[in-house]
């Protein structure tokens, strides 16, 4: 097979150093460029099929449009973006097949699938808790990965995100009530990232923990993302997509 020619957006970064040296160690993908926000992005765009993004959130929308215009594949492994940003990126898919995901590592799927059949499993008896973990620089909070939890966990209880989500306790917060999810991020050292599922019920708890030890379980599973996206139509796709988990 032809290899996959890829653009690494965010080259600078952690996770940018991990495509890039995961991309040049496996011949079925070739280095076409490796860029960061401040480059011409758009310059480098017809040397690719397609384009693995890890910088900001608020540079997600433009990153978008110019692949869109040029007919090339997204993969978008950035999080922390905004209601409005999502629909828009939701728009693009229309023209290309855009693969975004909170997270990119097999394991975590595997987390996402196993944390929904144990809620429908377990039942409503059972409080629902998320907890996770980063290194000290991460900006954003709670992790894509931690929403990503919390929305499942919601979704399979008919619960609203917005709403039944409490970030933390603080103070005379009274009792623990049935319609809410606990959502808790800690940060500190150089954690890659941790999270827990915690299912507490009397007498009884269920836990679900993914530990990552490497970003080059992530960058593997974004170049995967893209050679499986081209063989896709236009449509906003994610890894559970990818790995056949749906």
């Amino acid at each position: 097979m032809i290899p996959t020619r890829v653009i690494i957006n965010g080259a600078r970064g952690r996770m940018g150093q991990a495509l890039i040296a995961c991309a040049n160690a496996d011949s079925a993908f070739t280095l076409a460029a490796a860029t960061d926000l401040g480059d011409d992005l758009s310059a480098a765009l017809p040397t690719c099929d397609a384009v693995i993004d890890f910088t900001h959130a608020t540079s997600t929308v433009g990153i978008a449009e110019a692949c869109a215009s040029a007919g090339k594949i997204l993969v978008i492994g950035t999080t922390g973006h905004q209601e409005d940003d999502r629909l828009r990126i939701a728009d693009f898919s229309k023209t290309i097949p855009i693969v975004f995901a909170p997270n990119f590592s097999v394991g975590v799927n595997t987390l996402f699938w196993l944390t929904r059949k144990a809620t429908e499993i377990l039942g409503s008896g059972f409080d629902l808790e998320v907890v996770e973990m980063h290194h000290r620089l991460k900006k954003d909070s709670p992790s894509g990965t931690a929403r990503r939890l919390a929305e499942i966990l919601a979704e399979v209880r008919e619960m609203d995100y917005a709403k039944d989500v409490m970030h933390g306790r603080e103070g005379m917060v009274g009792e623990r009530t049935n319609t809410e999810i606990g959502m808790h991020a800690i940060r500190g050292g150089d954690v890659v990232g941790d999270h827990t599922v915690i299912f507490a019920n009397v007498g009884e708890r269920v836990e679900l923990t993914h530990k990552a030890s490497s970003r080059d379980t992530f960058a593997k599973g974004a170049l995967r993302a893209a050679s499986w996206a081209r063989g896709q139509t236009p449509g906003l796709y994610d890894m559970q997509d990818v790995l056949g988990l749906k």
